[in-house]
């Protein structure tokens, strides 16, 4: 247990490092859609990295202070957060990594946000659970974060113009071609969470005591048995 909330309290400082040092980043960067640097770092919460890690490093540092959680809210979060965050990290090495050549700051910011949280967050998960949390019902209700995510993305982006990824882009894409993408990326969300509640299931194996309801009750009236003798 104690090792567990090492890690999850490390995630957590990983993910607040992470965010800090890519604010300061971009608080700097001159010559972009945003004047003042108050509106640049401001958009910086925008970017569904920023959302999944902090998802994520909240929920750590929650079991990092109280390891045993088992409220609807808090596994629904952590769900969004783990799926979150390993979308985030597949992504980015497959597709995103080349594109870029970061050094200093910006290259500490992006290797916290899409290569160390991502770790930390899967093998968290794999490791230390917390396990038996992922049902149906909290496959359905994280689905909810994705596309609130997506609604206000589309909306801001009809405001204002700004599409923080390629693949939302409606002025270069169009509605339908963004609506598929979207489709997509749903189906490939969901089919990760139902992945993790079967890996869940499978973990979770053992965990459950046949004889711990009886072990609880001979705990329970012991004192009071002996307080008779």
């Amino acid at each position: 247990m104690r090792i567990a909330r090492v890690w999850f309290g490390l995630h957590a400082l990983v993910v607040l490092t992470g965010v800090v040092t890519q604010l300061f980043v971009t608080s700097g960067v001159m010559g972009g859609r945003y004047e003042s640097a108050a509106a640049r770092m401001a958009n910086v919460f925008a970017y569904f990295t920023i959302q999944s890690n902090l998802i994520v490093g909240f929920t750590s540092l929650l079991l990092a202070i109280r390891p045993l959680r088992t409220s609807t809210v808090f596994r629904t979060l952590r769900l969004d957060g783990v799926l979150a965050i390993a979308v985030t990290g597949i992504v980015f090495h497959l597709v995103l990594a080349d594109l870029q050549d970061l050094t200093g700051w910006a290259w500490a910011a992006d290797f916290l946000l899409h290569t160390a949280s991502p770790l930390l967050g899967v093998l968290g998960w794999l490791l230390f659970g917390p396990r038996r949390a992922v049902t149906p019902r909290i496959i359905g209700w994280s689905v909810v974060y994705p596309l609130a995510w997506v609604a206000f993305t589309l909306v801001r982006g009809a405001i204002d113009g700004f599409y923080p990824y390629p693949f939302i882009d409606v002025t270069a894409l169009g509605y339908g071609r963004v609506a598929v993408n979207c489709l997509v990326i749903a189906v490939l969300f969901l089919a990760l969470a139902f992945g993790a509640m079967l890996l869940d299931r499978l973990l979770g194996r053992g965990l459950d005591d046949p004889d711990e309801p009886r072990l609880r009750r001979d705990v329970q009236h012991r004192p009071a048995e002996s307080g008779r003798e």
